[in-house]
């Protein structure tokens, strides 16, 4: 196994790879971190009697799946944002869900228009601001370009995929032209070179290097809930739910995808199914602290606590469209250096 992948096995590759099609599993490749949805695994298994083997990595599960061909154990994927979704179908990796259940519930905006994935969770991508710095309480996307922040700003690299997806929404609000733009003023505001993960961000503004930093929704809250030697880190700044001009706030998904060459299909598309039931949602937006995908369902307290989110209409293939274009404009005005 090539140390690339950096993958953390809940069982033996061995054993995985060996095991034939069987009435009672299912073999799910993921991206979200293990202990987040071991709860969602274990309730899987214990609403349907159907055992879930799982393979995480944090990179080169596309590539595995495609590598693996005809023999993949692989029957689901569950990953993150639009672009390892996108990747997986170019990939040629996925097949249509052709799902009622999962049509029912998940918005168009945010299925696959081919039907090969379809959201089971929401994340937005907001501001940290520090509590005791700033004042203001609403936002746009817009203004991370104007001067009044200039050295005042701090985020990942542009070309991370949750940055990626952010710059490809804002071409597709304003153009191209635009969005170079307002590229351009943002690196202008930025206090430092774009590093570090969101969570680091928010250490940033409370170490008092900028006052602003745009990061996901959920990392707040695990620092805020669960992480204690982060939590300092939240106390020393507030979330603030943006929005573009004239539209609403960004958001990306966690989501699912079924893999081609499935050899357990029907007990895959019953974890699908499943992932989108009133309840796996509702425990889905408890243990990862994403907005549920199912309308009705109550959202995290520590996530409602940010206030109501009020999600730009932009379906996801429009972002994936404009991807491309948005790392181009990241490496043109020299974000990252």
């Amino acid at each position: 196994m090539k140390s690339t992948l950096k993958v953390a096995m809940l069982m033996t590759a061995a054993s995985l790879c060996a095991a034939p099609a069987a009435a009672d599993e299912v073999n799910v490749y993921t991206y979200r971190e293990a202990a987040l949805v071991k709860p969602l695994f274990d309730a899987f298994t214990k609403d349907t009697g159907v055992k879930v083997n799982v393979i995480s990595a944090s990179s080169g599960l596309e590539q595995r799946i495609k590598t693996e061909g005809a023999n993949s154990p692989a029957d689901v994927l569950l990953t993150v944002d639009i672009s390892r979704l996108e990747d997986a179908v170019q990939a040629g990796i996925t097949q249509p869900l052709n799902s009622k259940v999962v049509d029912e519930v998940v918005p168009a905006a945010y299925r696959d228009p081919e039907g090969h994935w379809a959201g089971v969770g929401m994340r937005a991508r907001i501001f940290y601001v520090s509590k005791d710095r700033v004042k203001q309480t609403a936002f746009t996307y817009e203004e991370l370009a104007d001067p009044k922040w200039k050295g005042k700003i701090c985020i990942r690299s542009g070309q991370h995929m949750y940055n990626n997806a952010l710059f490809a929404a804002m071409i597709v609000k304003h153009g191209e032209a635009k969005a170079e733009e307002w590229l351009k003023g943002l690196k202008a505001n930025l206090a430092q070179k774009p590093s570090g993960g969101d969570r680091e961000t928010a250490r940033d503004i409370a170490a008092g290097k900028c006052d602003l930093g745009v990061a996901n929704t959920y990392y707040w809250a695990l620092m805020n809930d669960k992480e204690t030697d982060r939590k300092p880190w939240a106390e020393a700044t507030k979330v603030v739910l943006p929005a573009f001009q004239g539209g609403g706030t960004h958001v990306n998904l966690s989501a699912v995808a079924l893999v081609k060459t499935s050899p357990n299909k029907a007990n895959a598309m019953k974890f699908i199914e499943w992932m989108v039931s009133p309840a796996a949602q509702q425990l889905h937006a408890d243990a990862t602290y994403e907005y549920p995908m199912r309308a009705g369902v109550a959202v995290n307290k520590t996530i409602a606590g940010y206030g109501e989110l009020k999600r730009d209409p932009m379906a996801l293939s429009q972002i994936a469209t404009n991807r491309k274009k948005a790392s181009a404009l990241v490496d043109k005005v020299g974000f990252d250096n």
